[in-house]
């Protein structure tokens, strides 16, 4: 591991608040994703640190993340929204408190050259993610949009770098995946096309949330992680190049190469944070609510007030 310790310095002088919180303990499950990335960077340059967290990042699944919460063994997570509608209603209690990103082409599907449009899909082989995740469900919000259900292609089960990994390879007719793996069906034009991402279909947004227990036991903490989030974004900016080489190591990617991913999506900072959860977080989780029964992930509809808490972002 690479010492960061003058660029840690440079961020604990970034923001001279006080710490907000005490050496408090988290567990935080994340994927490779990009979106989640300044996580990455506000734990290793050390600004989670200074804000008095003691955060411990775990790589975990999305189709297993809420086991994780479940179980004890972390107490926050980052994901898409409408994932945290799926973990409620089926008996994980998380409340979301602060958006992460929204992707801007990050997600995609990729095809086969042959394959004229999504509609030309039905019948064909899709590699996606397990039901109840991120993929799964932009393919079921793809496929809809275009007439058609789950139930008119072949699913393949397999996480976003094996699905990208096995299309460039030559297997199914069109695979679910998203940044930084996306970048291998754009760099292999011989072997497929993306047909479609989120600047077609806008439906990919991550947040960052927690489980009542933790929020109502430490909410200092919780005001901390997400200041703590809006600083690593303003390090980002001050000084991107160090900071897209830190968050690229992590997904085994030269700065360069992340940057490249990240020119795909947008990190939300507090003003948009203010503005997403007053208006788009709550129409986006009605339309997603309703997709998410018909292709049977939830029986009913939580709360929509059981799904987040806004006041940590003030």
């Amino acid at each position: 591991m690479r010492n960061f310790g003058i660029f840690a310095a440079t961020a604990a002088l970034l923001v001279a608040a006080p710490a907000a919180a005490q050496d408090v303990k988290v567990g935080i499950g994340i994927s490779g994703w990009t979106g989640f990335a300044p996580l990455t960077l506000a734990n290793q340059a050390g600004i989670f640190k200074k804000n008095g967290l003691d955060v411990t990042i775990k790589k975990i699944p999305q189709k297993d993340r809420h086991l994780a919460i479940a179980s004890g063994d972390i107490q926050c997570a980052a994901t898409t929204v409408e994932t945290w509608i799926s973990w409620n209603a089926n008996g994980v209690a998380t409340k979301q408190i602060f958006q992460l990103d929204k992707s801007y082409g990050a997600d995609g599907m990729a095809t086969r050259n042959n394959i004229a449009s999504i509609k030309d899909l039905k019948g064909k082989t899709v590699a996606a993610s397990a039901p109840g995740t991120s993929p799964y469900f932009a393919l079921a919000w793809m496929l809809k949009k275009n007439g058609l259900s789950v139930k008119d292609v072949t699913i393949v089960n397999l996480e976003p770098a094996a699905a990208a990994q096995a299309f460039v390879s030559g297997q199914n007719d069109a695979a679910m995946t998203y940044e930084p793996y996306l970048s291998t069906v754009r760099a292999a034009p011989d072997k497929g096309k993306i047909i479609a991402t989120t600047l077609d279909y806008p439906m990919v947004m991550d947040t960052f949330g927690c489980t009542p227990k933790f929020l109502t036991e430490n909410p200092k903490a919780a005001k901390a992680l997400a200041d703590s989030y809006f600083e690593a974004i303003a390090l980002i900016e001050k000084d991107q190049a160090k900071s897209y080489e830190i968050m690229g190591a992590d997904v085994k990617q030269s700065g360069e190469q992340f940057g490249n991913s990240a020119k795909f999506l947008r990190w939300q900072d507090k003003a948009a944070n203010q503005k997403f959860f007053a208006g788009e977080f709550l129409t986006f989780n009605k339309e997603a609510a309703d997709l998410l029964l018909e292709i049977g992930i939830i029986k009913s509809v939580p709360k929509i007030d059981d799904l987040y808490d806004a006041s940590f972002i003030k």
